[in-house]
């Protein structure tokens, strides 16, 4: 009877999902293909043929924003959809194909596959410069982190100079001079107050800080809730139904290990002397030896229900958390760009803090994670993982752990503070010190 229903529900599930998954060079290929038609609509109905740009056209600066804004996102579909595309390819052998053939799918031949790839990379390679959405140079070339000033102008365009933080954009203070760069700074700041195109530099720069912040919250946000909601979708839909269909709740094992058993085995004596007090409070006559058990019997059969459970949902946790850490890195090897995006980020943020600012993070992460307290934390983290996938806590391993990785950390960190924070902000260094004292 299981089975019937197994094959009657899952099956197809599984079943249309593979089909899709063989599919999917395909459908990736034809996105990215429409996509770049979609582009060559526009620039052909209101740019004449020509490249979507202001100087192509005598539209007003709030119909070129809508035209960009379309752009922009037709741009960043052809790219996702190509990394889509030779990620399957990768992946793509000859047991695929013949699987393919068997469901009756066939694939596009080589010859089409090149005109719509040649179709895609002459509508794309126009706009090199334009995507600042996902910062990346062109679109079948690996993905390189570029730089502000690649973005607002060509290579062969002197760039001037940045007036958000100039202290940043010069790099981490790896150079030396007989004057103090103060004075530099002093100078280079008089430099852009009387620039006459200052003004215009001062909202590119803004809209630079606008779109990394946009594209940096956006990936942090990505990373957190698409690999928890995998989590939660795989271990209902998908895990969940075929755990529950293999453990028979005839042959399974209640325990997974021997502290379950303790725990069960705890909670039935805890239930026995509970019969028992009540009894002597209440002034009641003791049961008998017959009542006693039918009442340890009923009990024996919630603890096996309790821990039945438990253990599914341990092996339900396991395979749901492999399908969200391939979630994980399925978006970090697609969001290379968006990934350099957010290390610059995090270095206008980190880098751009006050000193006290900076030495009160520094003394919060070490105290909580390498300082006197936090062995105490990492021994109620490691219980936490061992109990989530049904793991038996490994005292001596904990210990070990415990005794060997705060330490490597706290030398890592303290090795950073020496090698580049004492660099980069001599004086966060110096406030660390008193603070720390």
């Amino acid at each position: 009877m299981e089975n019937t229903v197994f094959s009657q529900k899952i099956y197809p599930f599984l079943l249309a999902a593979y089909k899709r998954y063989l599919l999917t060079p395909e459908r990736a290929l034809d996105t990215a293909y429409q996509a770049a038609i979609q582009i060559k609509e526009i620039e052909d109905k209101h740019f004449n043929g020509n490249k979507i740009d202001p100087e192509f056209t005598i539209h007003s600066s709030s119909v070129m924003d809508y035209f960009q804004t379309d752009l922009q996102k037709l741009l960043k579909t052809v790219r996702m959809r190509l990394t889509e595309f030779k990620t399957s390819r990768w992946f793509a052998n000859e047991s695929k194909q013949k699987a393919a053939l068997k469901f009756g799918i066939e694939y596009s031949s080589p010859a089409v596959i090149l005109e719509k790839l040649e179709f895609i990379d002459q509508i794309t390679n126009k706009y090199i410069y334009q995507d600042l959405n996902t910062n990346f140079t062109n679109i079948n070339s690996p993905p390189v982190k570029v730089s502000k000033d690649l973005v607002n102008s060509p290579p062969s365009i002197p760039k001037k100079p940045n007036i958000i933080n100039p202290n940043i954009s010069r790099g981490k203070a790896n150079s030396t001079s007989l004057l103090p760069r103060s004075i530099f700074s002093t100078i280079t700041r008089l430099q852009v107050e009387l620039d006459p195109d200052s003004e215009q530099d001062v909202v590119k720069n803004f809209r630079e800080a606008q779109q990394r912040s946009i594209i940096s919250i956006r990936l942090i946000l990505l990373l957190i809730i698409v690999p928890l909601l995998t989590h939660q979708v795989s271990k209902t839909l998908l895990v969940g139904p075929l755990v529950e269909h293999f453990r028979h709740q005839e042959t399974v094992e209640v325990f997974l290990n021997s502290e379950m058993e303790e725990e069960g085995l705890l909670a039935l004596q805890r239930f026995e002397e509970k019969i028992k007090f009540e009894a002597l409070i209440n002034n009641a006559p003791p049961l008998n030896h017959e009542e006693l058990e039918l009442k340890m019997r009923e009990k024996a059969q919630e603890v096996k229900e309790e821990f039945r459970k438990e253990s599914a949902n341990a092996i339900k946790n396991v395979f749901a958390d492999i399908c969200a850490v391939i979630t994980f890195t399925w978006l970090l090897l697609i969001s290379k760009p968006s990934i350099a995006v957010l290390k610059e980020f995090f270095d206008h943020v980190v880098y751009g803090l006050s000193d006290s600012a900076k030495a009160f993070i520094i003394i919060l992460f070490t105290d909580v994670f390498v300082g006197f307290h936090s062995p105490h934390g990492w021994e109620v983290i490691l219980e936490g993982i061992s109990r989530h996938w049904g793991l038996p806590a490994n005292r001596d391993f904990i210990f070990l752990f415990i005794a060997t990785f705060p330490v490597i950390l706290d030398t890592i960190f303290k090795y950073w503070i020496f090698r580049y924070l004492n660099r980069i902000s001599p004086s966060a260094v110096a406030t660390y010190h008193n603070m720390n004292e």
